[in-house]
């Protein structure tokens, strides 16, 4: 199982949860998961192209990562953070 950190403007899509368990092999598979029980969410952090979308920003640790194809491994900890944009 993957540990999925949510950020707060993406609760709404999760039930409030902050935190979640994914299951998948890659970053987009997790993704996947959790689209299945919580709908709509993998489209606020994955664009139609499949890329991370610009104001999005996901870790697997402290490692940042834009590549949905990236491997992960029972235990890591995947981070979604929505960056910070203004004047």
């Amino acid at each position: 199982m993957i540990q999925v950190l949510i950020p707060s403007q993406l609760i709404a899509y999760t039930d409030g949860a902050t935190r979640l368990q994914a299951e998948g092999a890659t970053v987009g598979a997790a993704l996947d998961d959790l689209d299945r029980r919580f709908p709509g969410l993998k489209f606020r952090v994955i664009d139609e192209q499949d890329r991370v979308r610009r104001h999005m920003r996901i870790f697997i640790g402290q490692d940042e990562t834009r590549d949905v194809g990236r491997p992960l491994n029972a235990g890591d900890e995947l981070m979604i953070f929505g960056a910070l944009s203004g004047g």
